[in-house]
């Protein structure tokens, strides 16, 4: 269950980088933001929440779904 709960609090973070990004890119005038933190930002979650995808496989924490369909 904290496992799923990680995730997704991650997910939320990775959404709202998404959403500082749209801001800096759309907005008028000077700014101190760099657009490229908040996509490297979005890069290193992806990265984090699949390596504890992964790991949580390999340890049975996360049980993968055997039959698709």
């Amino acid at each position: 269950m904290l496992i799923k709960i990680l995730i997704g609090s991650l997910l939320i973070y990775m959404i709202i980088s998404l959403f500082q990004a749209m801001r800096v890119m759309l907005g008028s005038g000077k700014t101190d933001a760099n657009m490229s933190k908040f996509i490297g930002r979005r890069v290193l979650i992806s990265a984090i929440i699949i390596t504890i995808i992964i790991i949580g496989v390999a340890t049975g924490l996360i049980e993968a779904n055997p039959r698709p369909y």
